[in-house]
């Protein structure tokens, strides 16, 4: 009589395994998410055999030889920015984004510029028909020898298949689509997600060969399937934007050969993907000078700093409860500025509705925005607008004082490239570094302190 399999029941949602179904998943709380999966055979686990042959074997570290890891560097330097100075041969790259943002298209760009530079390319897909993918590569101008399309989703299929290419680089579009024939569940389920990234872990490591994974989004935002996935690979990328807006922002949440928090600014046209060489005069260009609810700030993303306009507009409410909107920042952030506004410098805003947003589309989260926060709302309550050369930065604590920064001469050196005057910057940021010619540093200890350097005009 043949051996029963035992089955275990999972939930889609974070990955929880339990050894009987149950309604609602204790450890996220999601509903109806519990499937049912035949548990894997211990013996049948792989360990990490190259190509060749060779196993992995424990070594003392004195015997390890390291050196800085080689970098391929692409034809786009704001991709090249956010990996770190270009792609890793043996690393693993998770790139999530919104349905229609732009993933295949970066990666197919990508793609052939790898190519370029003399490595061979293999182009998993398991969404497209070869067809498809040949044409999106004719509109975008993708063409190269060493360039290979595989429509497959079979995992076993896709690691016979570089085992006889030896290809530089692989990239599978998308993890979601895998399929581990040794795994009874369905594609795109928790073990499936889970066991084809782990192959592919092993092909990365043991072979040197950089792998490109494009991972679905929930709509929520957050990358579908286990967050182990995440943990697993050597850097995650988002690929955000509108899809009714042209310009898309990659940014970096986690890498292990480079800074995170780092982006890198696109715009999409008829040709593919074109990089922006100046993200700050593209968040600025459409400012209206001397508007009152207007106030531009340094704000730091990863190594670079980026001009950004922040707007605010304050309106006396018609209801009971006065209603707060942010976009682009931080609710709670708002909340608190508006009550320390109140509180410190004697403005009555609790009557009052506030619809705050950072303008261009870019998400701001450092505390360093509170100061141009702070201006906008008082620029647009008291209806006096802020000088079109002035820049803010600077964390705003409960009490009112202005906190210091991080990186400000990087601040500053921006706004000067960019034509500002003045910039107001914490009071003990000042002091062991040269300030730039063409403007004027003003060191500001309180909120209330900044309105009135500020000057705000009728």
């Amino acid at each position: 009589m043949a051996k029963k399999k035992s089955t275990k029941f999972v939930c889609q949602a974070c990955g929880y395994e339990s050894p009987k179904w149950m309604g609602r998943c204790p450890n996220c709380g999601s509903w109806n998410e519990m499937v049912e999966e035949v548990v894997a055979d211990k013996n049948d686990r792989r360990s990490r055999v190259s190509m060749t042959g060779v196993a992995a074997k424990a070594e003392p570290i004195q015997r390890i030889t390291v050196s800085k890891e080689p970098r391929i560097k692409t034809k786009l330097g704001e991709l090249n920015r956010v990996l770190g100075g270009g792609v890793v041969p043996g690393s693993l790259v998770l790139i999530g984004g919104d349905p229609g943002i732009g993933k295949s298209t970066l990666l197919l760009q990508v793609s052939a510029q790898l190519n370029e530079t003399g490595g061979k390319v293999l182009y998993v897909s398991g969404e497209e028909s070869a067809t498809q993918i040949k044409l999106r590569a004719e509109r975008l101008g993708v063409d190269g020898g060493n360039f290979y399309i595989y429509p497959e989703t079979d995992m076993s299929a896709i690691r016979q298949t570089v085992e006889e290419l030896k290809p530089d680089y692989v990239i599978i579009d998308s993890i979601q689509t895998m399929n581990q024939p040794d795994v009874t569940s369905a594609a795109g389920s928790v073990s499936q997600v889970r066991e084809s990234t782990a192959d592919l872990m092993r092909i990365a490591k043991t072979n040197n060969i950089a792998i490109f994974i494009v991972g679905h989004v929930t709509k929520e935002g957050a990358l579908a399937g286990p967050r182990m996935l995440e943990h697993m690979v050597d850097t995650v990328l988002y690929f955000e934007g509108d899809r009714h807006q042209s310009f898309r922002v990659l940014r970096a949440v986690k890498n292990r050969y480079g800074s995170t928090n780092e982006i890198g600014i696109f715009e999409m046209r008829n040709g593919g993907l074109a990089e922006v060489l100046n993200p700050s005069e593209m968040f600025l260009e459409e400012r209206l000078a001397g508007e009152n609810g207007s106030a531009v700030v340094a704000a730091m993303e990863g190594t670079r700093p980026i001009l950004a306009e922040i707007q605010a507009l304050i309106t006396p409410t018609v209801f009971g409860n006065a209603r707060r909107t942010a976009s682009g920042v931080d609710y709670n952030r708002v909340s608190v500025i508006m009550a320390v506004l109140e509180k410190r410098a004697g403005m009555l805003l609790q009557n009052q509705d506030a619809y705050l947003k950072a303008a261009g589309g870019v998400k701001l989260s450092e505390p360093a925005i509170d100061l141009a926060i702070a201006i906008s709302i008082v620029s647009s309550y008291q209806e006096k607008g802020t000088n079109s050369t002035d820049c803010f930065v600077g964390e705003i604590g409960l009490t009112g004082e202005v906190r210091r920064v991080d990186r400000i001469e990087q601040r500053v050196n921006e706004a000067a490239k960019l034509g500002f005057k003045r910039i107001f910057i914490p009071k003990n940021n000042i002091g062991g570094w040269d300030f730039p010619k063409g403007i004027e540093v003003i060191g500001v200890a309180t909120i209330t302190d900044c309105i009135q350097k500020a000057q705000l005009r009728n």
